[in-house]
């Protein structure tokens, strides 16, 4: 009995604990639309070898992506949006966001590099 009473006033005696802290996490949802808006970190440069304005997707020989830890290569990717592959052309000099969504890797943004 004498335990449970010196546990209770151990526990009323506690500090209260602090309130979490909301965080503000960017999300996949809210992935910038152009590269204009994209921060410098998260940009790759490429070059456009293959645009499949029909299954939506733009072959790209890239350097390292760091946002996904990926090394240089070439490699099919999809894209957010078909209207991107209205921008380029093969042979194109770009820079372009990507990221992984449910296994696939997805062009979020591209524009010709200047």
């Amino acid at each position: 009995m004498k335990a449970i009473a010196l546990a209770a006033a151990v526990a009323a005696s506690a500090p209260a604990p602090r309130p979490r802290r909301r965080h503000h996490h960017a999300h996949p949802s809210h992935a910038p639309a152009t590269v204009a808006q994209a921060t410098a970190a998260t940009l790759a440069d490429g070059e456009v070898r293959k645009v499949d304005k029909e299954a939506g997707k733009i072959t790209l020989k890239h350097g390292p992506i760091k946002s996904l830890d990926m090394p240089p290569m070439t490699m099919v990717f999809q894209v957010k949006d078909r209207a991107f592959l209205d921008k380029v052309k093969t042979g194109d000099k770009v820079k372009f966001t990507a990221e992984e969504k449910a296994g696939a890797y997805v062009v979020t943004s591209i524009d010709a590099a200047k």
